[in-house]
């Protein structure tokens, strides 16, 4: 068992720890950013209502997309935004911590197994770490299309993606139709 697997849960559980607090504390952030809270403290035995404040829009605690609601609304936008957010936030923390450890761990091994052990462990971390670079760039990507307002349509097709499918990978970009058909195809050219 190498030193990143024995740190993998510690890891996991401070991140879902970190996701409920931040979930807590975030859940009422405006469109713009720019401010944590935009309702007023609620007084003893009171509960906040959201609150429109001026261009920006306050999410309440626990709020998730509806279908019931205009497909991309502005609550839509900022609830895939903060998630998408959130979510980079977490790759960034979680890289540097990759750096540190890397860092602390380049002692030298005596014994050749150690030593071997000790590197693929950290190849195998450096290849995640690529991959959350490349999801890095998908996440940009899609708060780039929030801002423009095509986030949630089908780039192939300009119909909706769906809300389901939206709140499991906010980084979709195809619809789920489209993407079925894309993975069709490339196991056609895969296969010749």
């Amino acid at each position: 068992m190498g030193k990143s697997d024995r740190k993998k849960p510690l890891k996991q559980a401070d991140a879902k720890a970190g996701r409920k607090a931040a979930s807590k504390a975030g859940s009422r952030t405006e469109l713009n950013g720019r401010s944590r809270n935009g309702a007023r403290p609620a007084g003893k035995g009171t509960m906040a209502k959201p609150t429109k404040a001026r261009g920006s829009i306050v999410l309440p605690d626990g709020y998730r997309p509806s279908e019931n609601e205009p497909f991309m609304n502005e609550r839509h936008r900022l609830y895939f935004r903060n998630k998408l957010v959130g979510w980079k936030e977490e790759i960034v923390r979680q890289n540097r911590e990759t750096r540190q450890v890397l860092h602390e761990d380049s002692a030298q091994h005596a014994d050749l197994a150690d030593r071997a052990t000790s590197e693929t462990d950290r190849a195998l971390e450096l290849r995640a770490r690529d991959r959350q670079r490349k999801l890095i760039a998908k996440i940009d990507a899609a708060l780039s299309r929030i801002q423009e307002g095509t986030y949630g349509y089908c780039e192939e097709t300009g119909e909706p993606i769906g809300l389901k499918r939206l709140d499991a990978r906010p980084i979709a970009t195809l619809s789920l139709e489209a993407q079925e058909r894309h993975e069709r195809r490339e196991k056609v050219f895969r296969e010749d």
